[in-house]
This record gives structure tokens, sequence and C-alpha cells, in this order.
């Protein structure tokens, strides 16, 4: 991994490369030193910032949950059709995922190892819950199929939009990621149009 150069150092490039190594070794795989090779400053610099890695972690996934969670405050995600706005709900989490990459895909591989991984994990379980529940409730107005289970459907939906920290690489300047030409309005329709094609009934 590259090194970060001293004089541009700052928190806010701490926890950026704190993720990627976190990502790269697996965090239980990270050392404090590891992190300030990686981040080109002493250890003692990170500790005058932060206590240790534990909270370098608590920060980047709290930065992941904040972009989540914040989706379900927005006017869309609350006003509407139960359908809308689970529609409305899905776009958004491609776009925060795709935004907020690195610390989405560090959120989604947490393992339950620490107080902040377990933090996290149930974090991660109430915003499917409450996604879950805005499918029961458009399955309810009879806007979506119910022959597919809730619980099932919601598992269908996260696994296709959580696969996409595994391939989505945002390597150019206008967001295409430099090997098919997806950028991210495309990568948003085609979930949309996936999902929602499989779940809406025919009318």
């Amino acid at each position: 991994m590259s090194t970060a150069k001293r004089d541009t150092y700052t928190p806010e490039t701490l926890l950026s490369v704190a993720v990627q190594v976190f990502i790269e070794r697996g965090y239980d795989g990270t050392s404090m030193e590891h992190l300030s090779r990686a981040a080109g400053i002493s250890k003692s610099s990170i500790y005058h910032h932060v206590a240790g890695k534990e909270e370098l972690l608590r920060r980047a996934v709290s930065r992941a949950l904040d972009g989540l969670f914040g989706i379900l405050d927005e006017e869309h995600a609350r006003v509407g059709s139960a359908a809308g706005r689970l529609e409305y709900v899905v776009r958004r989490m491609v776009e925060v995922l795709m935004a907020e990459l690195p610390y989405v895909t560090l959120l989604l591989r947490v393992r339950g190892n620490t107080g902040t991984e377990r933090w996290a994990l149930e974090r991660r379980r109430e915003f499917d819950h409450r996604v879950a529940a805005l499918l029961k409730d458009a399955a309810a107005e009879g806007d979506v199929r119910a022959d597919v289970e809730v619980r099932l459907a919601t598992r269908l939906v996260f696994g296709m939009i959580n696969s996409i920290v595994e391939w989505y690489r945002p390597d150019t300047p206008d967001g295409r990621d430099g090997r098919d030409g997806t950028g991210e309005r495309e990568v948003v329709d085609a979930v949309a149009r996936l999902v929602f094609g499989g779940l809406r009934k025919a009318s």
C-alpha cells in the first residue's frame, strides 16, 4: 500500500488510510504499526487524535451507517406509497454505497469480534428491518407481489446491492470504472429495473 505524505496528513486522511488498510489486511490483522507505516506518521501522532484502531473503525463504520440511515429521513423515503418510498430508498442505497464505497465495504466486512463491530452489526440489522418493513407495507398495499416471502426478498435485494462493493471501481474522473464504461447512474438504474421488475405486481 502506498504511504501518505506527511505534509498532507490530516485526521480525515488518516481515517481514509486506515479504512484501506482494514479492507486489505482485515481489521483483526491490522496493527497500529501497519497504520503508522501506511499513513506515514508515527504511532504517537495517531494516538494524539484517536484512542486506537477501534476508534478509527467506529468512525469509519459510523460514516457508512450515517449515510444509510440518513436516507430514511429524506422526504421521498417518508412520503407517498410504500412501493414508491421503497424504490427511492433502494436507489439511494446504491448511490450512498458508491459515494462511500470504502466505508460501506468495511461495514459489510465486520464480523462482530469487538464491541464496535457488534454495535455496527446491530445497526445494520436495524436498517435492514426498516427496509423490510417498507417492502412488507408495499405488499400489503398490493403494489408488489405477495408470492415471495418478505424476508427472502429483502435478503435478495440487499445481496444484489451489497455485491456492488466487490466489482465497482470508480477509477476515472467521470465516475466510470475504466473497464466496461459503467457509471453511477447506469448502476442505480439497472438495480432499480432488476429489483422492481421482479417485485412489482403485473398490471
